[in-house]
């Protein structure tokens, strides 16, 4: 593909295709060239308010578009297997939020039609492109806490959320360990791969979706892993990762980090911080550069987010999700499947 700018198309149009958008427009060498929505006017807004010449009233447009090199699909969770199946099977290289599907099997699905087609599949797990992050693991793998004993992760927002909000659904996979517990899982699985034993509990809303989730992650290795997540309680969004020499604490946003402090055991804790000419923390601009990097190199997927490591969150979360008895609607086959 050579340095021309990479052609994006954005599939959804709420708060987080807006996040992205906004990135990529400072991005020299991205172009945003059609935006879909269910709803033309939607559609439309969105191509004003980000300069886009191409606005479709259906996905199906969009993922037939030629001129389109990577779709971002932006869909809440339970579309993203219809949304990005669509685009993959049109041929386009699909960038897909997370959590990357409803359940494993869904990923797998969209695994193999990417392999199938031979196109570009990723899920949009920006933690993992942060430069700070990837720091962070670079140290724990070179040994500087020794091996890893434990690490604890939290993530959660105050709400309250009203039963009608997308977080409370089931039907968009609603509750808080899809949203926001696949940042502390997905940071444990960073650093120590897939458990061996998962164990949870979970407080359930009236609806059948999980308001705050606990897990307990064990790897035959002897290393464990206290996670939570809640939409009822805002917690302090912090990790922890401690070894047998060492340990690295990550304040508030631990999946942005401005900064982290390494302690190794016997001298003074030592401080990382970002590099301003990074961004803001918030930016996903590090997620955008690595899909361009990848799609230039001929690649098809990221060595930074490879989809075996999204396969296996996604059979931790169904695990989790099995302990805490949280189905959603039309999966009861692949939930009882996940309890052998």
């Amino acid at each position: 593909m050579g340095q021309q700018s990479v052609r994006w198309g954005i599939l959804a149009t709420g708060g987080i295709a807006a996040a992205f958008a906004a990135d990529l427009v400072d991005l020299p060498d991205a172009e945003i060239v059609a935006v879909a929505s269910r709803r033309q006017e939607s559609a439309e807004a969105f191509a004003e308010r980000f300069g886009v010449t191409r606005a479709y009233g259906d996905w199906e447009s969009l993922a037939a578009d030629p001129d389109i090199d990577v779709v971002y699909v932006a869909t809440p969770h339970a579309a993203h297997r219809a949304a990005a199946g669509l685009c993959l099977t049109a041929g386009r290289n699909v960038l897909c939020e997370k959590a990357f599907t409803l359940n494993a099997r869904e990923a797998g699905e969209l695994v193999a039609l990417a392999k199938e087609h031979d196109r570009f599949l990723m899920e949009a797990m920006w933690m993992y492109c942060n430069p700070l992050v990837r720091r962070l693991k670079a140290l724990v793998d070179d040994g500087a806490i020794g091996e890893v004993r434990t690490v604890q992760a939290d993530f959660g927002l105050a709400g309250p959320f009203p039963a009608a909000h997308r977080l409370r659904d089931p039907a968009l996979g609603g509750g808080s360990l899809l949203d926001l517990g696949v940042y502390p899982v997905s940071f444990a699985h960073l650093l120590l791969g897939e458990p061996d034993a998962v164990a949870a509990s979970a407080v359930l809303s009236a609806e059948g979706v999980d308001l705050q989730t606990g897990a307990l992650l064990s790897w035959e290795s002897g290393a464990l892993a206290s996670l939570h997540c809640s939409i009822a309680g805002g917690t302090g969004t912090t990790a922890s990762v401690t070894g047998s020499l060492g340990r690295i604490d990550v304040p508030a946003g631990f999946f942005h980090p401005e900064r982290f402090v390494l302690h190794r055991d016997g001298r003074d804790g030592e401080e990382f911080t970002a590099d301003p000419a990074d961004g803001p923390r918030t930016s996903l601009r590090h997620e955008a550069v690595e899909v361009m990097r990848a799609l230039r190199a001929g690649e098809r997927e990221s060595p930074l987010v490879p989809l075996a490591g999204s396969l296996a969150v996604m059979r931790t979360l169904d695990a989790i999700r099995e302990r805490i008895g949280v189905r959603y609607p039309g999966e009861a086959v692949t939930a009882a499947a996940v309890a052998g």
